[in-house]
């Protein structure tokens, strides 16, 4: 009986949560510039350079503040992503001097 009481609890409380961990931690490693997020302050902005550990946001026109990655808390908005740069480079004809 105690046992079947922790295999409930397994699969209703921890795993659960180990998927959302999941989810923000991949949701975090995605950012790139001109993603627009919302802190876990509440805090709006855009994102505009993405080190290891922290984010740069522009809060306002100019003004820009520096976060760690999990102080992220969703993207409102994704900026548009290049498919591949491949397909650019393999139209372009060499150079010839």
């Amino acid at each position: 009986m105690i046992a079947l009481l922790f295999g409930v609890m397994y699969f209703m409380m921890i795993r659960p949560q180990q998927k959302r961990r999941r989810e923000a931690e991949q949701m975090q490693s995605a950012l790139a510039p001109g993603d627009e997020v919302v802190t876990i302050g509440g805090l709006y902005g855009t994102v505009t350079g993405v080190d290891d550990d922290t984010v740069l946001l522009e809060v306002a026109p100019g003004v820009q503040t520096r976060y760690a990655r999990p102080a992220i808390a969703r993207v409102v908005t994704q900026a548009p992503r290049a498919e591949s740069t491949e397909a650019i480079t393999e139209d372009a004809e060499p150079v010839k001097e």
